[in-house]
């Protein structure tokens, strides 16, 4: 099983080596080829371990080599294998391999090609290392260099200074929620003198509950996770970082990067579920996270922008389960919008791809003939996500709003609500997108094409997916709970038990029904807004009262610019001033008066010996007559 382990993780780092070292001399179709192969490889590997492992199985910790000690804490540099790694191992090489698949033949006419598919290896070997390392410095590592791979991807076309500058707020906003990690890290190392999860699980229980000191770790903890998975106020960057390449989109925010946050706090149970006052915290942050999120997607009409309001959303919905202690349904959540998500983004793509780099779904419309396989696709994880009966979103995101209202069913009123929300605009996208008249010009309607069978195969590979996941995790009322196989699958991680709310079956049925009701609801009137009554979406200029609000993201950006952004701006410029004025001119006053003493100092050095003889005699002297005067 070493082997196996470390054939995981070394294979991406392989295929990031041997195409940044040789890719640009390689033809495109090795290049990608070889790229995706590594993945796929270790998407393989990554199920043979699954088989072997079972729900009763002990983690498995890898040690390759005593990394260092300090003040007797002794770090090893390893992995961990065990259920919940496992999980997203799979999840990370097996949607990543169908998005190195994709961008074959996304990618095929960039000039940076091989570039493309180094950092696309390299993201997922840091993400690997961020789910498979053993503690907690390993974890931060893999963290930080997801997140330098998504300031280089986001970036990738560098030379539009506006994808530099939504590359650049990715990193910086990021680097936010990592200064809180880091400093939680150290405090547990502090606390329990160790860094390995397991050894911090062992001695959890010093905690007592609801202390300070593990309110502050957790707290710390979690601000680092409200930057890496979008969560207010850290998540403006996620929908500016739509200017990267489609795959991109697809990779970092949908399956890997922006569940990293969820991974950590599950990863961290056994010190989140000793803190309730920071699960309330998390639960709140993530219900407003969601609700904001879900109003300003209702009336955006970019495609992709469409889709990141939509992750941040359903992000805020991972973090109320998480919230309300259902560590499982989030990670079931986080597993099903994996699947359709990724879907959508690279349907997305696809609509792109075919509309010749158009991105408005304004000058869209009437695609569902001209690109049938794009069309069907994106139909399916569209109703996979606004809720559709039995589609993996519809399960997963009920047993969230079950579990929310057991724990108040004031947030089962306002998660209703935004489901309704996400159903709304994902059917717009939808019928504005593929139904109706062709509103694009007629050079592109001469070139709208299907994409290329490295394309389809993945968007048909996850609709099946979006179809079928469910049915990993089924509800506990079917079978009397035999079904809930993620349920059972993911126990033995969990260091204390978290008691749920029990929500009686009748009133489970009951609003399992009202969120059938609603989608069909929300879908005929949708459906008949823009079809049957044939609405248009409006100019950015013609929007008023909510409408506005919701399309000009509720001003948030510009709130940011007005307050944080031009505070650092003037700090900026004042100490660029303190420094031209003080410490400029107090160097160049030390430099003058070097300059004179030396220039001093020349004059008596002349060469004249006499002088030198006079000087001598002159200081011998002075002397003596001081040592007279003191005796």
């Amino acid at each position: 099983m070493e082997n196996l382990v470390y054939a995981i993780i070394l294979l991406p780092l392989l295929g990031f080596l041997i195409n940044g070292l040789f890719g640009k001399s390689l033809p495109k179709m090795v290049v990608g080829t070889f790229g995706t192969l590594v993945v796929f490889a270790s998407f393989c590997i990554a199920v043979s371990l699954f088989l072997k492992f079972d729900a009763e199985s002990q983690p498995v910790v890898v040690r390759a080599f005593e990394w260092f000690r300090i003040n007797g804490i002794q770090i090893n540099f390893g992995f961990q294998i065990d259920q919940l790694s496992l999980m997203m191992i799979m999840i990370i090489t097996g949607i990543g391999s169908l998005i190195h698949l994709y961008s074959i033949g996304y990618m095929s006419h960039d000039k940076g090609f091989y570039k493309f598919f180094t950092y696309l290896n390299l993201f997922i070997f840091s993400m690997l290392l961020l789910v498979m390392g053993s503690n907690y410095l390993i974890l931060f590592i893999g963290w930080e260099g997801v997140g330098l791979c998504s300031y280089l991807l986001i970036g990738f076309w560098y030379t539009n200074k506006e994808y530099g500058a939504a590359a650049r707020k990715a990193f910086i906003m990021n680097r936010i929620g990592d200064l809180g990690m880091i400093i939680g890290i150290l405090m547990i190392a502090y606390q329990t003198n160790a860094v390995d999860f397991l050894s911090v699980a062992e001695n959890s229980s010093k905690f007592t509950l609801d202390s300070p000191i593990i309110i502050f770790i957790t707290a710390s903890l979690f601000i680092g996770a409200v930057g890496k998975s979008a969560q207010i106020p850290l998540f403006t960057w996620l929908p500016d970082a739509m200017a990267g390449p489609t795959p991109v989109s697809a990779l970092i925010h949908a399956a890997t990067m922006v569940t990293a946050g969820i991974y950590l706090v599950v990863r961290s149970n056994f010190l989140f579920s000793l803190a309730p006052t920071t699960m309330d915290a998390i639960l709140f942050i993530g219900l407003l996270t969601a609700l904001v999120a879900a109003f300003i997607g209702l009336r955006q009409n970019d495609i992709k922008k469409v889709l990141a309001y939509s992750t941040v959303s359903q992000l805020g919905f991972m973090f109320v389960a998480v919230g309300v202690g259902a560590y499982t349904t989030a990670m079931f959540h986080l597993m099903t919008h994996a699947f359709f998500k990724a879907l959508l983004f690279l349907g997305s793509g696809s609509v792109i791809h075919a509309m010749s780099d158009e991105q408005d779904m304004r000058l869209m419309g009437g695609l569902k003939k001209k690109i049938p396989i794009t069309h069907i696709t994106f139909l399916i994880g569209t109703l996979a996500i606004s809720g559709f009966p039995f589609l993996s979103g519809m399960i997963s995101k009920d047993e969230i709003l079950t579990n929310a209202y057991g724990k108040n069913p004031i947030i089962w009123v306002i998660l209703f609500a935004i489901a309704a929300m996400t159903a709304i605009y994902m059917f717009r996208a939808y019928y504005l997108t593929f139904q109706g008249e062709f509103r694009g010009t007629k050079e592109q309607e001469k070139h709208i094409h299907e994409s290329p069978a490295t394309m389809t195969i993945p968007l048909i590979i996850l609709a099946g997916l979006s179809v079928v996941g469910g049915f990993i995790n089924l509800p506990h009322f079917i079978g009397q709970g035999n079904y809930s196989k993620l349920a059972h699958w993911l126990e033995s991680i969990y260091v204390y038990d978290v008691e749920l709310p029990e929500v009686p079956f009748g009133t489970e049925m009951i609003l399992l029904s009202l969120t059938v009701v609603m989608f069909f609801t929300v879908w005929f009137v949708v459906k008949n807004i823009y079809v049957n009554k044939k609405k248009m979406a409006l100019p950015d200029e013609k929007y008023t009262g909510w409408e506005r609000l919701s399309n000009k993201k509720l001003f948030l950006d510009e709130l940011y610019n007005a307050t944080f952004v031009r505070f650092i701006e003037g700090l900026g410029v004042g100490g660029n001033m303190f420094e031209k004025g003080v410490l400029g001119k107090f160097s160049d006053f030390i430099g003058i008066g070097a300059e004179d003493s030396g220039r001093a100092a020349k004059r008596l050095q002349n060469g004249n010996v006499e002088n030198y003889v006079l000087i001598m005699s002159l200081a011998i002297g002075i002397i003596l007559i001081v040592n007279f005067i003191l005796q």
